[in-house]
């Protein structure tokens, strides 16, 4: 926690920012009020020397004064490469301050997932997910705060602050609202772009206030002068350092010392000096000064700025190639000039080390004068010091990223260590600079595959575009053979997917596996293959898969992990084509080990992904299995949030959740999964099979409730209209749109929707009447104006549904032959719907079917039971039918 500590020119430099420090003030007065109030963010904006840092410390002054517990850190030039560098610096004392299991206890779940980006616990086995460790640090402050409330956050040269660390500051800052925290940031305008300037407007759109700082006018630089110097101070002096400073409260400062220091007067006699003393405080006036220290003082001031954090005078020493003594009088020297200072004891950071710059301003100026050779030189050294020292390969990898390239392959090594170190703790960017300086380097031959093949893995979920260059390079070379490139081409495939590449990613799957001779490599590139073609909204990747997936799929017993991949993918397409519910049971217990996923095929296991065991529990769930589905569904949800991965994943299992839910007529309960869903989706992007996924399983999930309009909103805002995805989507989504535009009273286009539904379903031999329920909706649609049409769909759909022959399927065919028939015959296909429906896991189909057996037999009873499943089921439109019914007197 690098402290920021007010001298009496810092308190002085407060000239005209009375409006911020009564911002502060109110903002502290909040927080400290009430332990359940919301947080509030302020965010002060302003040019280098401005007086951000002297607001911080001011608010660190008037929080202390409150007994607030203030913890602050500060982002660096020369740092920002280093993950978790600022939020290590703001969390990572008070962590540390307690034992072990205190700090377990306090962050509970996420003390794994957060504890290794935080330095305090070593990483696990597994690549840590970005999302989930951002949440996971965000959990953490929430915590904190409820132990140390009232509590301040102070972020200086935020913009300077590394990317991991703006990523949790932007979701924190979402979220604020949760907790009661007060946040100061502070930043200069520009000086970033990409990912890091997008966190930052997120910062300043969640902030409460954000001021912008301006130049001080003559009067307060006046104020200023007389309060450092004296009231002798004459007003022609006063004017002549406003002009040589432009007003700049940090110049100012600077440029008063230095009129202390040389013992003259401020008068107007005196003022032809200030011109030169300014330009000896900043720039290349700053360098000329500290170059008449000395030749080792210069030395000892570079190899402080090559550090940049951690500046001890025992590492200086050895990076300075000078002697411990020589190195004290240096620091000594430094300290007396005005260049380094002391840490603040009380700032607990346990790297602080010894020294650190008086100003931001100072470190660059050295670090930038340093002549660019022999920077890059003491990079090196520094490198080969911090490793010596144990501090780890991540930690010596940004120096190692600043030396020349010179085909050391030691130095490949150490960036490949750096990088896996960097996926450990969920810094995946970090991974990427590393192993792509490895590739400048260049690595010898044998490994360079190798170092792409990593590089592709590491950017596989933030740049799949790039991953797809980079493993196809690797591809393209030796070095990548057996197990190693198998895993290769899966990676590639994955990426082509993710990319929106489906039919590349076949091809290059069904090429590779053509290179091998039968046997498990082969099997699990056909396997793969097979997998994508399953997922492809369309039939043109490959004619005759389901047939070819048959042949296949009937030589296997399930022995090995390729086999149970086939296994469940011919169980998946014989469910989506609407083939005997029970085969298809059967071929997914096959692929099963005892009842469950097998080791290797697990929800976060990387060989297959979680496509896999995604289409088994979809396979389960649409053949009437939801209890076999639901465990797996919730096996999922429970695997991705004790690993941490709040990202896509963890959005496709709330998802599925949600469906699971839905499927059992629990409409409550799925719509709170699949808003989390949606939330968490919308994080990741919009239009990516997960954000299909939510929406369209909550437009399902809100038209069932009868909450029709709330259905069309999120239709709306969430972009739920064609184009559809390339991959499939359960239920089938042109279908649901057809049935929400029939809701809303757009009746042709609702017809058109359901016959594109139709003709797509057709072209992929997707008959399951449950999975793709476009006829169904068509059929009652089409009752007025083409009864015969009608007639000849609830027939198909009987068909289609008897092939099945789950009760659900036949009794919603029931139901929709029911409901374009009139009299007896009605009330008798009615009644059949119950019995069939009656006996299916899915309520909210067996509640509509006895509300509608009800009306058609005008039995109050079956409409009584019909409206206490309804609301069991939270169906509030079905539950007004049943009661106008019964108020209308139809029974």
């Amino acid at each position: 926690m690098t402290k920021v500590r007010p001298t009496q020119a810092t308190s002085a430099s407060l000239g005209e920012r009375d409006e911020e420090v009564a911002a502060v003030e109110r903002a502290l007065d909040t927080l400290c009020a009430d332990k359940s109030s919301s947080g509030s963010l302020l965010v002060l904006r302003g040019e280098a020397g401005l007086g951000k840092t002297a607001l911080l410390a001011e608010t660190r002054r008037i929080a202390e004064a409150r007994h607030c517990t203030v913890w602050s850190a500060r982002g660096s030039e020369t740092l920002s490469s280093v993950p978790f560098n600022v939020v290590r610096q703001l969390l990572q004392p008070a962590l540390l301050s307690l034992m072990p299991e205190e700090a377990r206890e306090y962050l509970g779940d996420w003390y794994d997932i957060a504890g290794p980006a935080l330095g305090i616990t070593e990483p696990g086995e597994r690549q840590a997910d970005p999302q989930g460790v951002c949440d996971g640090l965000v959990a953490a402050v929430r915590r904190l705060a409820r132990r140390d409330w009232p509590l301040v956050l102070l972020i200086d040269d935020a913009h300077w602050a590394d990317q991991e660390t703006l990523r949790w500051l932007a979701a924190f800052a979402e979220r604020l609202g949760e907790q009661s925290v007060l946040v100061v940031v502070a930043r200069r305008p520009g000086e970033v772009g990409g990912d890091s300037a997008r966190h930052l407007d997120a910062v300043a759109a969640a902030g409460s206030s954000v001021a912008t700082l301006s130049a001080l006018t003559p009067d307060a630089t006046a104020g200023l002068t007389r309060a450092t110097l004296g009231a002798h101070a004459d007003a022609p002096f006063c004017r002549e350092v406003w002009a040589v400073t432009g007003g700049n409260p940090y110049e100012t400062v600077e440029l008063l010392a230095k009129v202390q220091d040389s013992e003259f007067e401020p008068t107007e006699s005196a003022a032809a000096e200030l011109r030169a003393l300014n330009r000896s405080a900043r720039g290349g006036g700053l360098v000329a000064r500290l170059e008449t220290l000395g030749i080792e003082a210069t030395r000892f001031a570079w190899a402080a700025a090559i550090l940049g954090t951690g500046i001890s005078v025992d590492l200086v020493a050895e990076l300075a190639t000078t002697s411990v003594d020589d190195a004290v009088r240096c620091a000594d020297l430094l300290r007396a000039a005005r260049i380094l200072t002391e840490p603040d004891p009380a700032s607990g950071q346990p790297d602080d080390g010894d020294l650190e710059f008086v100003h931001p301003l100072i470190a660059s100026a050295v670090y930038n004068s340093i002549p660019d050779a022999l920077r890059t030189a003491m990079h090196g050294i520094a490198a080969r010091v911090v490793t010596d020292n144990g501090r780890g390969a991540a930690v010596a990898a940004r120096h190692l990223l600043e030396v020349h390239p010179d085909s050391d392959e030691e130095l490949v090594e150490q960036l490949r260590e750096a990088a896996r170190e960097h996926l450990a703790v969920g810094a995946p960017d970090a991974a990427r600079r590393c192993l792509e300086r490895a590739l400048v380097e260049p690595p010898p031959p044998e490994a360079h595959a190798r170092v792409l093949h990593e590089l592709g893995c590491a950017t596989l979920l933030t740049a799949p575009a790039t991953t797809i260059d980079h493993l196809q390079s690797a591809l393209a070379m030796p070095g990548l053979d057996g197990d190693e490139r198998v895993d290769a081409v899966y990676r590639l495939s994955q990426a082509l997917l993710h990319n929106d590449q489906l039919e590349e990613a076949v091809r290059t799957v069904e090429a590779e596996a053509a290179r091998h001779q039968a046997g498990p490599a082969r099997l699990r590139l056909q396997a793969v293959q097979f997998m994508w073609e399953g997922l492809h909204a369309g039939e043109a990747t490959s004619p005759g898969r389901s047939t070819r997936l048959a042949e296949l799929a009937a030589t296997c017993t399930g022995r090995d992990n390729s086999e149970r991949a086939l296994l469940i993918l011919r169980g998946f397409d014989a469910m989506a084509r609407g083939e005997n519910a029970e085969e298809v049971v059967e071929l997914c217990d096959r692929a099963l080990v005892n009842g469950r996923l097998a080791p290797g095929l697990g929800w976060t296991d990387p060989e297959w992904g979680l496509e896999l065991p995604m289409m088994l529990a979809s396979a389960y769930a649409f053949t009437d299995r939801l209890d076999r589905a639901e465990t797996l569904y919730n096996e999922a949800l429970r695997a991705y949030e004790s690993a941490g991965w709040s990202g896509g994943h963890l959005a496709l299992a709330h998802a599925y959740v949600g469906l699971g839910h839905r499927r059992r007529g629990r409409l409550r309960e799925a719509e709170a999964s699949l808003r989390q869903s949606l939330a968490l989706a919308e994080r990741v992007g919009r239009r990516l099979p997960l954000h299909w996924s939510a929406t369209c399983n909550l437009v399902d999930t809100l038209l069932a409730r009868g909450h029709v309009d709330e259905a069309w909103e999120i239709a709306e805002q969430y972009g739920f209209a064609p184009p559809y995805p390339t991959t499939i989507v359960l239920p089938d989504p042109r279908s649901v749109r057809g049935r929400l535009l029939l809701a809303v009273g757009r009746t042709k286009d609702g017809i058109n929707e359901l016959e594109a539904a139709e003709k797509a379903a057709d072209v992929r031999g997707h008959h399951n009447p449950v999975v793709v329920p476009w006829a169904v909706d068509l059929a009652r649609a089409l009752a007025g104006e083409d009864p015969a049409r009608a007639a000849r769909l609830a027939t198909d759909v009987r068909r289609h549904a008897e092939r099945l022959g789950t009760d659900t399927a036949i009794g919603e065919a029931l139901r929709c032959a029911a409901a374009l028939e009139t009299g007896q015959r009605a009330v008798r296909l009615a009644e059949q719907a119950v019995t069939y429906l009656e006996a299916s896991p899915c309520q909210y189909e067996h509640a509509a079917a006895r509300v509608e057996y009800g009306i058609a037999a005008r039995s109050a009873a079956e409409l009584r039971r019909g409206l206490t499943l309804a609301r069991s089921c939270g169906a509030d439109g079905l539950v007004a039918q049943a009661e106008t019914a019964m108020l209308s007197g139809v029974v």
